[in-house]
Parts: C-alpha cells; sequence; structure tokens
C-alpha cells in the first residue's frame, strides 16, 4: 500500500477539512481528494463523511486513522535510522516542556547544548504536563520532561533533578512564624495556581483530596512573575518548586509538613526510534543536570 494517502487521511483527520489539509501538506486539494478516493475504493469503506462541508471520519474511519497514525509513525522512524546510517543526521530534537521547568532549569542547559551542537535545531513545546505525556505518546513529541508519578510503561524515563514543592507566601504572612505548613492549613488560604493538566496543579489537587480539603483559588495563572507579583502583594499564597525562587522575590518559602518532592524526569517511547540529535541531547542533559 502506498503510505502517501495514510499521511493525507490523518491530515483531514486532523483539520476536519480537505482543503486545510492539503494548505498543510503543501499539495493541490484535488490530489488529496483523488488520493482518499482512492483508499477508500481500494478498501471498499467509506472512510470520510462529507455533508454540507461537514467533514468527519465513519467508524471505519475512526479505526484505520489508530493504525495509519501508528504506519506513519513508524515509517518516519525507520526512514530516519536509515538515513543516519548513511551518516545524514536531521538533527532536530522535539521535546515537550512545562512553564516552570521551561522557565527556570532548562534555559542555561538548552543554550549550552545549542553552543555544543549548533547545527542540531531543538523545537520546544510548552504545554501541562498531562498534555505533553500525550503529544509524547502520540509521536508528536521526540522527548519529553514529565512528573514521575504514575507512567504507562510505554514510556521510558531518565531522573534529571528532584525538586522540592514548597508553601510560597509573602513576607508579613502568619505562616512565616511557622517552620513547616500543614496541608489543612494550606487549604485554608486563598491560593494563586497554575491552571488545570499542569503538574504543579495536579499536586496540589492530590494534596487537597488526601487532606479531604476543597482548594479556594483566587487566581488562575501559568505566568510565573504574576503568581509572585500576586503573592507577594498579598493576594493569595501558592506552591512553587524551591528551583524557581530567586533571591530578589522578597518572598518566603516553607516546607509542606511532610515535605513534598518531586522526581523530574525526561521521557521517551520505548518503542521509538531515538535519533542521534536525541541520544545526544539526552547524554547532555543528564550530565548537566547532574553537575547542577
Amino acid at each position: 500500500m502506498d503510505i502517501k494517502p495514510l499521511r493525507y487521511f490523518i491530515a483531514i483527520a486532523k483539520t476536519e477539512s480537505f482543503t486545510k489539509a492539503a494548505q498543510q501538506l503543501g499539495v493541490a486539494q484535488p490530489a488529496v481528494s483523488m488520493a482518499i478516493k482512492k483508499l477508500e475504493t481500494d478498501l471498499g469503506l467509506i472512510l470520510i463523511h462529507r455533508a454540507d462541508r461537514n467533514v468527519g471520519l465513519t467508524d471505519e474511519g475512526k479505526k484505520l486513522l489508530i493504525h495509519a497514525e501508528k504506519i506513519i509513525q513508524a515509517t518516519d522512524e525507520a526512514l530516519l535510522e536509515m538515513m543516519e546510517l548513511q551518516g545524514l543526521n536531521q538533527g532536530e530534537v522535539r521535546i515537550g516542556i512545562s512553564s516552570m521547568l521551561g522557565s527556570y532549569y532548562f534555559p542555561s542547559i538548552l543554550m549550552a547544548f545549542r553552543h555544543h551542537y549548533p547545527s542540531i535545531t531543538l523545537k520546544v513545546i510548552e504545554g501541562g504536563t498531562w498534555e505533553l505525556q500525550k503529544m509524547l505518546e502520540n509521536g508528536e513529541l521526540d522527548l519529553s520532561v514529565i512528573v514521575a508519578e504514575t507512567l504507562p510503561d510505554s514510556l521510558e524515563t531518565q531522573t534529571l533533578v528532584r525538586g522540592e514543592m514548597l508553601v510560597t507566601i509573602a513576607n508579613d504572612h502568619p505562616f512565616s512564624e511557622l517552620d513547616k505548613i500543614p496541608p489543612k492549613a494550606f487549604f485554608e488560604e486563598e491560593l494563586v495556581m497554575f491552571k488545570e493538566g499542569y503538574f504543579h496543579r495536579r499536586i496540589v489537587d492530590k494534596l487537597a483530596k488526601e487532606a479531604n480539603m476543597t482548594p479556594k483559588i483566587g487566581f488562575e495563572t501559568n505566568l510565573i512573575p504574576l503568581i509572585k507579583s500576586i503573592i507577594r502583594q498579598g493576594f493569595g499564597i501558592s506552591t512553587l518548586l524551591a528551583m524557581v525562587i530567586e533571591e530578589d522575590d522578597q518572598l518566603i518559602t516553607r516546607s509542606f509538613d511532610p515535605p513534598i518532592w518531586l522526581d523530574l524526569c525526561i521521557a521517551w517511547r520505548k518503542d521509538s526510534y531515538l535519533s542521534k540529535a536525541n541520544q545526544a541531547f539526552l547524554e547532555f542533559v543528564s550530565e548537566h543536570g547532574q553537575n547542577r
């Protein structure tokens, strides 16, 4: 089977449009339409609903999509491996990083790697931990930084660093008189939280459930400077990784009681081919992280 129609089919499924799929693929729309028609004829099935400009997959199309994505992913990895056997390196790393780590832990690592490997392109995708994990599993990312909690068997991980989640408060907050903060006391305060889907929020939600408390969330934002500003002005408290707190933030931190430690890992798919560029990045990050 020619796999080109499968690429067209996947693009149509994602864009829900023949026109948008053609634009994304850089081909003429009639070519896309003809390829899909031939694919349906070869399979003897209708794969796509075409009614009043609304494009959607049939039940048969939805089943084919699962296999098509796996076929394209395996084909791309096989081609990359064959190219690298000939000494041809695409030199690209697609990595997913959350806001907190992307802003405070990774900039120096990424710049140092780029300096060491100037021919390798870094594509950094920011997102929530859960979203990035799904993108990794679907082959949209080569690597992703995640928190090692419950991981699927399909992923391989390597620990980068262990970080403590600290209660973060203004200088004049009553918690400043305490050595450690019990979760129940934390959840009695107005909170400034990341949005759902980010590991910061997932940790807090899990902690609230264990304490049988409902978080009082006054602000939701993924902008760390804004979170710090809100805390500093006394409009709420939060919890941030120790690495995020800087001396000039004018904020106070305290450990939870008991302390909350997170293992931050870099992950990749077990069944995927890691290019030489990705292998170089893994080795570099591992060495850099151990030296921090």
